[in-house]
């Protein structure tokens, strides 16, 4: 279990990876931003802790990408 921890935490950063989930983590959390945050952006009541809460919205589909990613990686190796 910590092993499988441990390759997630490294995969977040592999090269190969990156590009997808970067432009999956721009479109998911621009959509989850809007929903969440856009009437206070409209209304200009973006407190600081709503700034932190919008920035942090992009990595939730971010970490999502990368998982399923890797798990479908692992699953392929296993079938070779």
């Amino acid at each position: 279990m910590l092993t499988n921890i441990i390759d997630y935490w490294q995969n977040l950063f592999n090269p190969q990876f990156r590009l997808s989930a970067i432009k999956v983590a721009f479109c998911v959390g621009t959509i989850l931003f809007l929903i969440n945050h856009g009437n206070a952006l409209i209304t200009e009541n973006m407190t600081r802790q709503r700034w932190i809460s919008a920035i942090l919205t992009y990595f939730i589909p971010y970490g999502v990408n990368i998982h399923g990613q890797w798990t479908s990686q692992l699953k392929r190796q296993e079938n070779l």
